[in-house]
C-alpha cells in the first residue's frame, strides 16, 4: 500500500522536469539577443549536459555494452533529429517569436506522431485522438493570429514547425530503441551526437557559429554570459533530464509524458516573469486549445494502455526543448 507516496514522488519529479525544461527558451533568448547563434547555444547546452550525464550513463551501461552497440544507429539518428534538429529549430524560433508561442508550435509534434503512425504504420487514430488533433490544429490557427495585431513572423513560425518535426522524430525514435538500453545512456549519447554533428557543421562553415563572451542581459539585469550557459546546460538539461528519467521510472512513460504538458504553461509563465513576454488573448486561447488537444491524445493513449495487457510501457525521456 505504498503506491500513493511513490506516485507522489514521481509526480513531483515530473513537475520539476517540466519546470526546468521550460526555462530553456528564456535562457537561450538572453544569449541570442547578445549575438549568439542558435546553433552555438544548442552546442553549449547539449555538449555540457552530455559530459555531465556521461558518468551515470557509463555506470548504467556496465554489462550492457552489447545493447549500446546494437543501437548505435538509432542513437545517432535520435541525436540528429530528436536533439539537434528539434533544439536548433526551437532556438531559432525564439529569435522571432515569444518563447511560449515557439513552444506551443513545437508541441504540435505530438499531433504529427499521430499522422505518422496512421500514414506509415496504418494505425488509424480513435475518435478521442481525432478530436484532440482537430482541437490542436484549431488552436494553431488562433496562435498564428493571421488577421490580428499579434500576427507572427512567418520565419519564426516555420522554425517552430521545424521544431515540431524534430519533436515528432524524438517520440518516434525513442519508442523504437531497444528496451534494454538505459534511458540515461540514450539521453547522453543522443546529446553527444547532436553536439558533435552541429560543431562539425559549424567548423566547416555549413552552419553559423557565433558566440560572445561578455555581459548579457538576463531578467533585466546585466550579467556574465556564463549565467545563462550554466542555466541552459545544468538546469534546463541535466536537472531536467535526470528528474524526468527518475519520474518516468515511477509513473511510467505515458503518464509522465502527460504531466510533461505542463512545460508549456511553465514556459509561458517564466517568459512573462523574466522577459515580460505574454501572448495576446487570441493566442492564449489558441494555446489552451493546443494543450487541450494534445492532452486528449495523451488521455486516449492512457486508455489504450490500460486496455492492453501488461508488460508495462518502457520509459522514455521528456521532450528536449
Amino acid at each position: 500500500m505504498r503506491q500513493p507516496p511513490a506516485a507522489g514522488i514521481g509526480l513531483g519529479l515530473a513537475l520539476i522536469s517540466a519546470v526546468t525544461f521550460a526555462t530553456s527558451g528564456t535562457f537561450a533568448r538572453s544569449l541570442i539577443d547578445a549575438g549568439w547563434s542558435a546553433e552555438a547555444a544548442v552546442i553549449a547546452r547539449v555538449g555540457i549536459a552530455a559530459l555531465v550525464v556521461a558518468v551515470p550513463a557509463v555506470l548504467s551501461l556496465r554489462g550492457k555494452w552489447d545493447v549500446l552497440r546494437r543501437n548505435l544507429a538509432a542513437v545517432g539518428v535520435f541525436g540528429l533529429l530528436g536533439v539537434a534538429t528539434a533544439q536548433v529549430c526551437f532556438f531559432n524560433a525564439v529569435r522571432y517569436l515569444p518563447v511560449g508561442v515557439a513552444l506551443l508550435l513545437e508541441y504540435l509534434g505530438i499531433i504529427l506522431v499521430v499522422a505518422w503512425m496512421w500514414l506509415v504504420h496504418g494505425q488509424r487514430p480513435r475518435r478521442l485522438t481525432v478530436a484532440g488533433s482537430v482541437a490542436a490544429l484549431a488552436g494553431l490557427v488562433f496562435v498564428l493570429d493571421l488577421t490580428g495585431a499579434g500576427r507572427l513572423d512567418p520565419v519564426g513560425v516555420l522554425w517552430g514547425l521545424g521544431a515540431a518535426v524534430g519533436l515528432a522524430g524524438y517520440f518516434v525514435l525513442a519508442g523504437r530503441v531497444d528496451a534494454g538500453l538505459p534511458s540515461v545512456a540514450m539521453a547522453s549519447g543522443g546529446m553527444a551526437v547532436g553536439a558533435a554533428v552541429l560543431l562539425l557543421l559549424g567548423v566547416v562553415g555549413a552552419l553559423p557559429l557565433r558566440a560572445t563572451f561578455g555581459e548579457v542581459t538576463f531578467a533585466g539585469q546585466r550579467t556574465s554570459w556564463l549565467v545563462p550557459i550554466a542555466g541552459l546546460s545544468l538546469i534546463a538539461a541535466v536537472v531536467a533530464y535526470l528528474a524526468g528519467i527518475a519520474g518516468t521510472r515511477i509513473l511510467g512513460a505515458r503518464l509522465s509524458s502527460f504531466v510533461g504538458l505542463t512545460e508549456v504553461m511553465f514556459a509561458v509563465l517564466i517568459a512573462w516573469l523574466v522577459l515580460g513576454e505574454l501572448p495576446n488573448a487570441v493566442q492564449l486561447l489558441g494555446g489552451a486549445l493546443i494543450v487541450a488537444g494534445v492532452a486528449l491524445v495523451r488521455v486516449d493513449e492512457l486508455r489504450e494502455a490500460r486496455a492492453e495487457e501488461r508488460p508495462e510501457a518502457r520509459p522514455t525521456e521528456p521532450a528536449l526543448t
